[in-house]
C-alpha cells in the first residue's frame, strides 16, 4: 500500500491505496464520488471522465497514484454554493441526457472542450471531440445543443 494525497473537488484527501488501483475505483469506492461511472473498463465509453489538473482524462485508464499531488475534479465538484455549473445547467435545460449514465463524462468532456476552444467552439468540433464518449440512449442532438449553449454561457 502506498499513501496517496491529492486535491479532490477542492479538498485535500489522503488514503492508502494499492499500486494497481485505478483512479475510477479510488474515486468511487474510496472517496464516494459515484458520479464518475464505470462503463466499459477499456477507455472506450467516456463515462468515467474527470479532470486532472484541469484536463479531461478517462479515469478507468489512469492509476490513482499518478494523481499524487494533483488536482482532481469530478462532476460532484462542479456545482458551487448550491448552483449548478453552467454546463450542468445547460444539460438540464436542453435535455442533454436521457438515462443519465453517460452525462457526467459528457459534461466533464464538454467543459474541457470549452476551456480549450473558448468561444470558437462549434458544432463540428463538438461532434468530433465527442467520439470518445458513448451515449446509448440519445441521438446526440440534445447533447451537442447543450454543450453549445453551455459554452456560450461559460465564455460570455
Amino acid at each position: 500500500m502506498t499513501r496517496l494525497t491529492l486535491e479532490l473537488n477542492g479538498r485535500t484527501v489522503s488514503d492508502d491505496v494499492e499500486d494497481r488501483t485505478l483512479l475510477v475505483d479510488f474515486l468511487r469506492a474510496r472517496q464516494g464520488q459515484t458520479g464518475t461511472h464505470v462503463g466499459c473498463d477499456t477507455s472506450q465509453c467516456g463515462a468515467c471522465v474527470v479532470h486532472v489538473d484541469g484536463i479531461s482524462v478517462k479515469s478507468c485508464n489512469m492509476l490513482a497514484l499518478q494523481c499524487a499531488g494533483r488536482k482532481v475534479t469530478t462532476v460532484e465538484g462542479l456545482a458551487q454554493d448550491g448552483a449548478l455549473h453552467p454546463m450542468q445547467q445547460a444539460f438540464h435545460e436542453n435535455h442533454g441526457l436521457q438515462c443519465g449514465f453517460c452525462t457526467p463524462g459528457m459534461i466533464m468532456s464538454a467543459i474541457d472542450m470549452v476551456e480549450r476552444h473558448g468561444a470558437a467552439l462549434d458544432e463540428a468540433t463538438v461532434r468530433h471531440e465527442l467520439e470518445g464518449n458513448i451515449c446509448r440512449c440519445t441521438g446526440y442532438e440534445n447533447i451537442v445543443k447543450a454543450i453549445l449553449v453551455g459554452a456560450k454561457v461559460m465564455t460570455a
